[in-house]
Parts: structure tokens; sequence; C-alpha cells
């Protein structure tokens, strides 16, 4: 299993992909993402830009003075933006869609999408491959993984996971994928962190029982944690954390700050000490939080992302929080029951769409063996 050391930096930041803030220009995204000797792991993904975020990876790449095998490149297929059409914010279609192939052609796919992705990025090999964002198939089909591992065999990638998302949820599915497919996957990438515990804390204790480490986004909580982010931050119309219900930020920035008074005594940032907790979670091995480029006109001056960067840089490997602390830091953010999950779910019962499905007699079982109530802890309750 390829180690991809503990923290990493993930092209959805910077604002050209996923929408956070002020879009950094090239030259500045290429500075954020260049790897060095102390931020050696980039993530990208293939639908990012229909293939122009791995082109900037390639660059990123390109300009760093680290040779390939000292780069840790982890990469995402899954959105079939070649042949597929876009549907809004929606996006993409997910390569298993029926109406673009059948099982026959999944490998097919995945062969060349992956291919492509490696060209652009301007390299023979990912060190992780990871299945991104999948629907129902994409969490069952054994044909889908068998494809993937043969990816692997063919030496397009080291190692392969899984992405869920891009929503949280998908609890049961991660868990059934898990039992099913355990065996090969070497890492899955979730949402989690010292504000979002749930739901995917429910899934590290399968990670650890299969060996698959996890790699967790968004352990920044929408920005907070770097510190810059008030309520009278400027937030373009297109910010992605528009979507979140009002009055977030006030409520976030009380609790964040209460765990800030946590981690100061240890020398540690609000973002650090958010890693720190992250990284002490079982199965946890890497985290990825979003760097981002707020816009300036609030009463707290922006901060570089230059900063950003040698702040995530400097979080440490040994947890220097005491097990007291992280429980403490656990009771304060608990948000389970604050939002309705995506994936497989008690409280849905309509067609099966690309992310959402009814609970089957397969998710019943996986939840009772995992001490899991769907009914009391998959369901938004506030």
């Amino acid at each position: 299993m390829v180690d991809l050391g503990h923290v990493a930096l993930g092209a959805w930041g910077g604002g050209r992909y996923l929408h956070y803030g002020r879009t950094l220009d090239d030259d500045e995204f290429t500075a954020l993402m260049r790897p060095d000797e102390r931020l050696s792991t980039l993530i990208t993904a293939d639908v990012y830009g229909s293939g122009q975020g791995d082109l900037d990876i390639g660059r990123a790449l390109a300009a760093s003075d680290l040779p390939r095998d000292r780069v840790r490149l982890v990469g995402a297929v899954g959105h079939d933006f070649y042949t597929g059409e876009r549907k809004g914010a929606k996006g993409f279609p997910r390569f298993t869609d029926p109406t673009l192939r059948g099982p026959d052609g999944y490998a097919d796919y995945l062969r060349m999408a992956t291919e492509r992705s490696l060209e652009r990025c301007g390299t023979d090999r990912f060190d992780l491959l990871l299945l991104h964002n999948p629907d129902l198939v994409g969490y069952t089909s054994e044909v889908v993984w068998d494809g993937m591992v043969a990816l692997r065999d063919a030496g397009l990638t080291r190692s392969i996971g899984i992405a869920p998302g891009p929503a949280n949820g998908f609890v049961l599915d991660l868990l059934t994928c898990l039992e099913r497919f355990g065996d090969v996957i070497d890492w899955a990438m979730v949402i989690l962190g010292p504000m979002e515990p749930w739901p995917a804390g429910l899934v590290l204790p399968a990670c650890e029982h299969h060996d698959v480490k996890v790699l967790t986004r968004v352990t920044d909580y929408g920005g907070i944690f770097w510190d810059d982010l008030r309520p009278d931050t400027p937030l373009p119309d297109h910010d992605h954390r528009r979507y979140r219900p009002d009055g977030w930020i006030e409520r976030g920035r009380g609790i964040v700050d209460r765990i800030a008074d946590i981690g100061r005594p240890h020398g540690l940032s609000p973002m650090q000490t958010a890693a720190q907790w992250t990284l002490s979670q079982p199965a946890v091995a890497c985290v990825a939080p979003t760097i981002i480029a707020e816009m300036p006109g609030g009463a707290v001056p922006v901060r570089p992302v230059a900063d950003k960067r040698a702040e995530l840089a400097a979080v440490t490997t040994h947890v220097r929080l005491t097990p007291q602390e992280l429980e403490r830091i656990t009771a304060m953010g608990d948000n389970t029951g604050s939002m309705a999950l995506k994936g497989a779910s008690p409280v849905y019962d309509g067609d099966v769409v690309a992310d959402q499905w009814p609970i089957g007699d397969v998710h019943t079982e996986i939840a009772r063996r995992w001490g899991i109530d769907p009914h009391q802890q998959l369901v938004k309750t506030r």
C-alpha cells in the first residue's frame, strides 16, 4: 500500500474547480500546488474542469524540483465527461450510467479515462487512483472493481481506492463495498473533521478492520478553521458554501473558537488542531483540507494562501492533544443528525438515481453487523 504522508494538497483548493472564495490565477495555483519536501502529495480528479485540473496539476509537477518518485500523485476517475452530457449542478453522469454503457464497457472506460488523465498530468502512473463519486453500481459491481484492479496490475497506479460523494453520506454503501472488495481496496477518501465527525465516523472501524487507510477532506469546515472567514466575509455568487444553512459561519465560529482554545497551549493553530484531531481517528492516515483564498472586504484581513499552505505543511504526525482533549473536541463538534445524507437512505423511497437510493436487504444486514440503526443514526434529526 502506498504511503501518502499525513498531509496533502487537493486540486479543489484555490477556487478554480470547486468554487470557494477568490479564484487563483495560473501562477498562483501552480505555486500553491507545486510539491516540495514537506507537501509532496497532490490529489486531482479528471472531471475538474473536464480535464483542465489535470493539466494544472501537470504544470505544478513540472515546476517542482522533486523527482517523480518523491511525489505522491492521487487521481480520480468516474464521471464521464467524454460522452456524457452535463446536467446542471448535478454534473456529469457516472460512467456506469446504463444510458452510456453496460458492464461490458466498464473496464475499457476506466482504462481510457485513466490513461487520458495521466497524459494530462504528464506522468505514466498514479500512486493512488480513486473511484470517484460512484453510484450504486460502482459500490456493488464486481466488474467495476475488476477493472480497477486491472489498472493496478497494468502499472497505471500503485494503489486503488474509493471516494464517496460529493455530498456527505454513503455510510452503508461504503460498508457494503468494503465487505465485498476490501481485500483489493487500499484507501478511502471521506469528509471528516472535528466539526463533521458524523457520518464518516461510523465507517472508520470497518476501514480499520479491512486495513483500508483513510484520506480526509473538508477538515477545514468550509474554511472556518483557517481563521479568516467571518460572517461579513464576502462570498461570491458561485461560492459552494452558499448552499450551507443560514448562520452556519456564526454557529461554526463559536465552536471553532473553543476548539482553538484547546490547541493553543500546544502551539497549534485552529487548522492544525483540526488536523491533529482528524489524524487521531481510527484508520485516518492523511488529511487534505481545502485551501481557500477568501475574498477581501470583511473586518478581518484575509490570509495569503501561501501562509495557509505553510501552516498545513507544519502539521506533525505526532498528535500532541491528550485523549481527554480529543474527547472534548469530539463532543463540541458533534453534528449527528444535522443533515440529510446521500446514498442508501432509510427515508428515501424513490427511484435509484446517481447519488440516492432506497436501503436494500444487503444494506440492512450490513448495518446490523456493524451495530448501526439506520432509522436512528442515518437520518436528519435537527
